[in-house]
């Protein structure tokens, strides 16, 4: 498998099953989407202030190239899968689309979609053998050390910025985010509620039809011919675009019910998505941390179901250090220093 590691036992399989059907390839394209919603949101809130477009995509500009050096230092110096710079590189090339017409955006949203549609499948066909093959098989050993890996991270660091670029739907998702921004779905789901459950309904249901083949092989279910593995990631990636949006969507109608249900519950969500680069940076360290051979190298150690096990954990104090943070009225870190070297001073 390329996503995650086979399983040894039959909690294993369940967990990837899991993990495949629900998260793999479907978590980021619904991150994707938000980032796509918040850059239109960024442009929309300082045009409202008055500033001038030329000044506000001087702002957006600044964002996507700081988002790329958060992402370098991040894949360099914490290590783990890195989407800072994607994201930033995304914001350099569809920038400008936010001030486009409605006509336009729908335009670049379906020659992009082409584009992925014709250039996923055959890759990863072509690259799945290779991706999985011994001679890829190398991995991490005791004898790494940190400034090796380190180095090592530097110099794949536009490889995998390519990668991310291109053998995953990014652009075509976060241009989907910046369009739908335009409706205010997620702004005012009260409004928009029949449209949102159709969303939801529609793609998780497309995401798990398409997760499902893929997910069987990496549950030990199916052992396909080793050529049609490429095939099936592809559409394991395809249809997680329609995941990742019916997550969006699902979200927002949560957010609605929930408000008056567990309010709080949403007040930690809340917590920690208004600081949500920090703890992006601070799960993957502590993942990597963990796991790492250059640290303390329980990767080695840990099946698929106490790696699961461990992400869950982790993510539990990240909700409470969020948590605690917010009582105290406190900004992340992380996200502070972006909207420090983002904004002007005399814009706040």
């Amino acid at each position: 498998m390329f996503t995650r590691p086979l399983g040894e036992n039959a909690l294993d399989d369940i967990v990837n099953l899991f993990g495949l059907l629900f998260v793999d390839n479907r978590a980021y394209p619904m991150f994707a989407a938000l980032f796509g919603y918040g850059l239109a949101s960024v442009a929309a809130r300082q045009l409202d202030k008055g500033i001038p477009e030329v000044e506000v995509k001087r702002l957006l500009r600044r964002r996507s190239w700081l988002l790329i050096i958060f992402g370098f230092i991040h894949l360099v110096f914490i290590g783990g899968a890195d989407i800072l710079a994607a994201y930033g590189v995304s914001g350099l090339i569809l920038g400008s689309l936010l001030f486009k017409s409605n006509k336009t955006q729908i335009r670049v949203l379906f020659m992009t979609g082409l584009v992925y549609l014709f250039l996923i499948p055959p890759a990863w066909n072509m690259l799945y053998p290779i991706l999985t093959g011994e001679e890829m098989n190398i991995g991490l050993t005791p004898s790494h050390t940190y400034f090796l890996l380190a180095s090592e991270h530097a110099m794949a660091f536009p490889i995998m910025l390519l990668m991310n670029l291109l053998l995953f739907p990014m652009l075509l998702i976060i241009t989907a985010g910046i369009w739908s921004a335009r409706k205010r779905w997620l702004d005012r789901p009260d409004l928009f509620r029949p449209q949102l459950k159709r969303i939801a309904l529609g793609g998780i249901f497309i995401s798990l039809i398409g997760a499902l083949p893929y997910a069987l092989v990496g549950a030990n279910m199916w052992k396909p011919e080793s050529g049609l593995v490429g095939w099936l990631l592809a559409i394991h990636i395809l249809s997680g675009i329609a995941g990742g949006l019916g997550y969006s969507a699902l979200i927002a109608l949560f957010s609605l019910s929930a408000r008056r249900t567990a309010p709080k519950l949403a007040g930690l969500l809340a917590s920690v998505g208004k600081r949500s680069l920090t703890f992006y940076i601070y799960q993957e360290a502590i993942l990597i941390l963990l796991l790492s051979p250059v640290a303390l190298g329980l990767g080695g150690e840990l099946n698929s179901a106490g790696a699961f096990a461990t992400a869950v954990l982790i993510w539990l104090s990240g909700l409470g250090i969020a948590a605690w943070l917010e009582k105290r009225g406190w900004n992340g870190p992380a996200d502070a220093l972006l909207r420090w070297f983002t904004y002007p001073r005399k814009n706040g």
